[in-house]
């Protein structure tokens, strides 16, 4: 069986860092940056890259559309 590690890209310009994907997170990968985007808001990142599984709750929970999720086939 075959495991998969997951990954989300955020579009930082996009995001208005209104923290739903952070809450909806079951392994806490996200947090909001200490960074702002060109509008002024704090943007979603992962914190903890390792712990994603790509389930995309983030992904599905983001009001948005800011949020890609992937998942990669590890060997």
């Amino acid at each position: 069986m075959a495991k998969f590690k997951g990954a989300v890209e955020v579009n930082k310009d996009r995001c208005k860092g209104c923290n739903l994907c952070v809450v909806a997170c079951p392994l806490k990968v996200l947090e909001l940056s200490k960074q702002v985007n060109a509008k002024g808001y704090r943007y979603a990142q992962m914190a903890n890259e390792d712990a994603c599984i790509g389930c995309a709750s983030c992904g599905i929970v983001c009001p948005d559309g800011c949020i890609s999720v992937y998942k990669v086939t590890l060997n």
